[in-house]
């Protein structure tokens, strides 16, 4: 009798442990939240291609009432440089603004990130943007004209996807190219590698574009730069009436 019962005990354990295992199958995978990448740190830009080198830009084609001015003022930029005139704003002491700060020479960004909000600060000119994680976009004519406009951000699984509005039209964009008050700025940062950092970055104005236009900055990390203060301090240059840069001289204010 006590071997029959041990017997049974044993297979109600058994029968019990296939229960629960066929329960355990049959039960849906609970996702786990996993955090986002973290970005924080300095990156300095990655030339040239290989593995990790930005792709090929996309094609700048604005709609043809822009198309002749912004082809004119490219040469006359081109025929300054040739004569050893900085262009604009460098020469002036302005912003680049976005998104043209995101690549300014050989100048590093630093990115801090936290839940609530991602900033990004230029080593040039030490301009700074600020990005409102998980809030609402505003529409472009509800935003102050600035030289960073209104950005927001939110995950899209490893890639944070930034929305940019209220760039004021003074700020050049991508190649020096023009663009309206409704301009949207669309980035995309990714890590490709642990140091490796793409920024997809994408225009899109109807007034001024035929079609969006797409490039990317390819970054590397630096670890432990510290970012240095960059500041412009230039009252010398001035545009004459001819648009001509010219340099105060004397005792000139």
């Amino acid at each position: 009798m006590r071997r029959r019962h041990t017997q049974n005990h044993a297979g109600t354990r058994s029968s019990a442990f296939i229960l629960v295992v066929g329960l355990a199958l049959a039960m849906p995978a609970i996702a786990v939240a996993q955090s986002p990448p973290d970005l924080s740190g300095v990156w300095g830009i990655l030339r040239g291609g290989g593995e990790f080198g930005a792709p090929p830009a996309g094609e700048l084609i604005l709609r043809p009432e822009y198309a002749a001015d912004y082809e004119a003022a490219q040469a006359a930029t081109a025929a300054a440089t040739a004569r050893g005139e900085p262009p604009a704003p460098t020469s002036f002491c302005l912003p680049y603004g976005v998104p043209t700060m995101m690549a300014v020479a050989v100048y590093p960004v630093e990115i801090i990130q936290t839940e609530r909000q991602v900033t990004i600060i230029a080593e040039a000119f030490s301009e700074v943007r600020r990005i409102y994680m998980n809030e609402p976009q505003l529409a472009w004519d509800e935003v102050p004209p600035g030289y960073y406009g209104h950005s927001v951000g939110q995950w899209d699984g490893d890639t944070l996807v930034i929305e940019t509005v209220g760039i004021k039209e003074s700020v050049r964009g991508y190649q020096g190219m023009p663009h309206s008050p409704q301009m949207r700025v669309t980035e995309r940062l990714r890590l490709l590698a642990p140091d490796i950092l793409h920024d997809e970055i994408t225009l899109d104005d109807p007034v001024v574009l035929e079609e969006p236009v797409t490039y990317t900055i390819a970054y590397r990390r630096i670890p432990g730069y510290k970012m240095v203060e960059f500041v412009c301090d230039n009252n010398r240059e001035y545009v004459d009436e001819n648009g001509v840069i010219r340099m105060r001289l004397g005792g000139g204010n």
